[in-house]
């Protein structure tokens, strides 16, 4: 196998000679071995292992096996142990998927810190069949279907195309030790029973199953990159950003998706990376008022007239109760946006991110804000007052534009601007101003 394995580095992973190596090691098989394929082939790796106190004292020995190979092998080693169920029941997930993002958080604080180039797991080609059954057996998109990735990011697995048997008889053929791990023989979580259970049944079928397998996944990465031209084609017609201040939006025109051959499997793809789970409320927006919206963990996607817009998930309320005083000194402010104040002589070109007032008019502390119900302007260049809500519904505001717009005000909170969009004529400078203030926000 280390013939096979070097060829394999070799021709798909060159760059990571004279790299600084990071290997995840459990003291389990998989990853002793991908220890020692390294170190036959004299590269510069350090191991990084986890104990996640889920086995009693197997964990504690799996801990002190990883620390004498370090020692054996002369390879820096990094420990650390974690509350994995306390952590899986705070963030109310699996203790699997708690364990996983403790590691993958630690390895990236580790290569952030001490400047590593890679980390290396020890996935393999049975770990890659056992992965897409699961999939297949709870639903999944093509994503979930195209495999393991070889490369995600720093994160290498370098014995992906390799069985767990050929690793197995390495490691026998080389007396090389292990330490095993003895919940892997229960059928108490569904990968056991997957590889316990279902698998051998579907090698005694096909003995060549994993060779089936991966050409399977083979077809269906090319599919798949298909599929992702096709969405680049199609996004740059449906699909526009808009960025002001501190919000950024992604737009989505829902005539023109509509129009296409199958709307919601377009949606599906535009959307799949945001952590959306209730897909069909993400779906019924299409048809729904303006207004709607739906949320996942990280994003918000609201129903607009004719758009879907898609933004960072923010707390409104926490927002909207600030307040952001201007000292009558104050020369600039950048929290929570810029703004600029300087004296001129008279008054020049103005455009939506700059204003001239009359100072004397001007009454400290100012105040930057959000709006709220029963706001009111004069807007410059109409008659007469307006509330602030109709001025928005009038200028076709969204929900989150309304959320994210700020507002200067007198002390008396009487409005000044609407930045970057329209001046109160109270402030404005008139034919008897004599000190005109500039006042620019960016």
């Amino acid at each position: 196998m280390l013939q096979e394995f070097t060829t394999h580095i070799d021709a798909n992973f060159p760059f990571l000679k004279d790299k600084k190596l990071l290997i995840a090691i459990s003291g389990g098989l998989d990853s002793v071995v991908l220890t020692h394929l390294f170190s036959a082939l004299n590269y510069t790796i350090s191991l990084a292992h986890c104990n996640f106190k889920l086995r009693e004292t197997a964990s504690d020995l799996d801990e002190e096996f990883v620390s004498k190979l370090s020692q054996k092998t002369s390879n820096q080693i990094f420990k650390t142990i974690f509350e994995t169920e306390k952590y899986a029941k705070e963030k109310k997930t699996s203790t699997q998927i708690a364990a996983r993002e403790l590691r993958y958080t630690w390895f990236q604080k580790i290569i952030k810190k001490n400047n590593f180039d890679f980390v290396l797991t020890a996935h393999h080609a049975d770990d890659n069949l056992e992965t897409f059954l699961i999939n297949l057996t709870r639903g999944s998109g093509l994503d979930g279907f195209t495999g393991i990735p070889e490369i995600n990011g720093n994160i290498i697995r370098p014995l992906l195309p390799f069985s767990r048997a050929e690793i197995m008889k390495y490691a026998k053929e080389n007396k090389i030790e292990w330490r095993e791990d003895a919940s892997n023989a229960t059928t108490k979580y569904i990968r056991n029973k997957m590889r316990h259970q279902i698998i051998p049944v579907l090698k005694e079928i096909n003995p060549s199953l994993l060779t089936s397998f991966q050409k399977t996944v083979d077809n269906l990465q090319e599919s798949q990159q298909i599929i992702e031209d096709r969405i680049k084609d199609v996004s740059s017609a449906l699909i526009e950003k808009d960025s002001s201040d501190d919000l950024q939006i992604t737009k989505i025109n829902i005539d023109k998706l509509q129009q296409l051959s199958n709307p919601r499997a377009y949606l599906y793809q535009f959307l799949k990376d945001y952590n959306f789970t209730a897909w069909n409320d993400v779906y019924h927006l299409l048809n729904a008022q303006s207004g709607k919206q739906v949320f996942s963990n990280t994003h918000r996607l609201l129903k607009n007239r004719k758009f879907l817009l898609l933004s960072g998930k923010i707390e409104i309320k926490n927002q909207q109760a600030k307040e952001y005083f201007i000292q009558k000194n104050d020369l600039k402010i950048t929290n929570p946006i810029t703004i600029t104040f300087e004296d001129v002589q008279q008054k020049s070109t103005e455009n939506t991110h700059t204003i001239y007032v009359d100072k004397d008019l001007l009454k400290h502390p100012l105040i930057v804000r959000n709006w709220q119900t029963g706001d009111y302007l004069y807007p410059i260049g109409m008659q007469g007052k307006k509330k602030l809500s109709k001025y928005f519904k009038d200028e076709k505001f969204s929900l989150l534009e309304k959320e994210h717009t700020w507002l200067l005000c007198n002390a008396d909170n009487q409005i000044i601007w609407v930045l970057h969009h329209r001046q109160d004529s109270r402030l404005s400078i008139k034919n008897n101003s004599k000190n005109i203030l500039k006042i620019t926000s960016k």
